[in-house]
C-alpha cells in the first residue's frame, strides 16, 4: 500500500522559480534584456521541464546595476533550487541561470 501522491501543475512549478528567482537582491525582473518586442521572438523567461520528479530549470533574467554576476547567479540557482526541493518536494535538476542584461 502506498501513501498519497502529490501532483504539481507545470504553471505552479513555473511560478514558484519565478518568485524564489525575484526574492534574491540583485534580480531587477525576470525576463530578456533590450527592447520588449525581443521577447515575442526569444520565448518564455522560464524553462522547464519535470520528469520523474526531478525538475530542470532554465531562466532568464535582468540584473541590477552594480551586481556582480557570478555571484547573482549563483544566489538565485541556490534559491531556485532550495524552492524546488523544500516547498515543491521535487528533486532539483540543472538549474541554469542566463542573465540577458543589465538595468531595470
Amino acid at each position: 500500500m502506498s501513501g498519497p501522491q502529490l501532483t504539481v501543475a507545470r504553471r505552479v512549478v513555473v511560478e514558484m522559480v519565478r518568485l524564489a528567482a525575484l526574492e534574491v537582491p540583485g534580480v531587477a525582473r525576470i525576463g530578456r534584456g533590450g527592447p520588449r518586442w525581443k521577447a515575442w521572438f526569444a520565448g518564455r523567461p522560464i524553462r522547464v521541464r519535470v520528469r520523474d520528479g526531478r525538475v530542470q530549470a532554465r531562466l532568464w533574467l535582468v540584473a541590477r546595476p552594480g551586481q556582480a554576476i557570478g555571484p547573482l547567479t549563483r544566489d538565485v540557482r541556490i534559491a531556485v533550487a532550495a524552492t524546488i526541493e523544500r516547498l515543491l518536494g521535487l528533486e532539483a535538476g540543472e538549474v541554469t541561470i542566463l542573465v540577458d542584461g543589465v538595468g531595470g
